[in-house]
């Protein structure tokens, strides 16, 4: 990651299980602007129970219905694909990682050499996958969804007590689509303050706003879903970005990054704005010995006398040689009624 926002298409459910349409996704997805590809890895056994037991129905939420088992083999992107993934991302100059979700998943991951670690805010209390992937010493990026402060601190301690020093904690509002008004931003900041890490937005809106006040507010990454087209239907294609859309977002970050930057605004950057300010003219015809006043002084525009700023000094004073109208005032008057 470099000191530009780091952005993340994320693939997430939108595979339809078909290379085809992972490889198109990649291409889209670089085309469209995007740093970075991410994918979800798991164990389908290591997820959820494979049962039909009415307590693993999902009661509420846009998945309301599913069985949990169900669900995550719709979702589960196989492992088989993974290798082939990472090479197509490789090919498109994009970097590709991952979200495992147990242990056996990131030392998959570990075997393809994996080069940045998402923990998803549904393993915020997951600590040994935490403890696992902090130890590898490769950035590890944690999602607040469901995270409460102390399940934040505890990654966060956990990540320095194995040494690792590459953390980035994206806020993240756990609702599909989340609107505009829940983003709670100041989070973000909060966190990096608080804890001194990397930040950044895992942005489930539908909106580019959220984004763009983040990438303000200092965030280091943004991750948002991503789908080839309108045809994908999926658990999360609902509230992805197609590239057309991810392409505007991309736009939109690149110019906040430009918008917010620090310049140093010193007389030379600014000397075409700084004509129009400005200075102290003669308004009439004056003679050696007259007195200056506001009869034939005034501030006017251009800049091309002394500075307003000395126009009471020279009120009273006596006019040291004679001076023709719409004459600037410069500095061999200021420096003659000083001797």
């Amino acid at each position: 990651m470099d000191k530009k926002v780091f952005i993340v298409a994320e693939l997430s459910a939108n595979h339809m299980n078909n290379k085809a349409v992972i490889i198109d996704t990649i291409k889209a997805a670089k085309n469209s602007g995007a740093d970075a590809f991410k994918i979800q890895t798991f164990d389908l056994n290591q997820m959820t129970l494979n049962t039909k037991d009415e307590r693993y129905v999902i009661k509420k939420g846009i998945w309301k219905g599913y069985n949990h088992f169900e669900l995550y083999k719709k979702i589960h992107l196989p492992w088989e694909w993974h290798e082939f993934i990472f090479e197509e991302c490789y090919k498109q100059d994009l970097l590709c990682f991952s979200s495992p979700f147990d242990l056996k998943s990131a030392k998959f991951l570990e075997n393809l050499n994996n080069p940045i670690y998402k923990i998803a805010s549904s393993e915020v209390n997951h600590i040994p996958l935490i403890e696992l992937v902090t130890k590898l010493k490769k950035p590890v990026i944690f999602s607040t969804g469901a995270a409460l402060e102390n399940d934040i601190r505890l990654f966060i301690d956990t990540a320095r007590k194995n040494k690792n020093k590459d953390i980035t904690v994206l806020q993240c509002t756990a609702k599909y689509p989340s609107k505009v008004e829940d983003a709670n931003l100041n989070n973000m900041t909060k966190i990096r303050d608080n804890y001194q890490v990397k930040v950044g937005l895992s942005d489930h809106t539908t909106s580019n706003l959220t984004s763009i006040i983040a990438t303000s507010l200092g965030a280091q990454v943004i991750e948002k879903h991503f789908k080839l087209n309108n045809k994908i239907d999926s658990p999360d294609s609902f509230f992805s970005l197609i590239p057309k859309a991810f392409e505007s977002l991309v736009q939109d970050i690149r110019a906040t990054e430009k918008a917010i930057k620090l310049k140093v605004h010193d007389e030379k950057t600014l000397f075409d704005a700084r004509q129009n300010l400005r200075s102290i003219f003669a308004i009439n015809n004056i003679k050696k010995g007259e007195v200056f006043s506001e009869k034939n002084l005034s501030v006017m525009r251009p800049n091309l006398g002394i500075h307003p700023k000395y126009f009471e000094k020279l009120i009273g004073e006596i006019v040291p040689f004679d001076i023709s109208k719409h004459t600037p005032i410069n500095e061999k008057v200021l420096k003659s009624i000083n001797k």
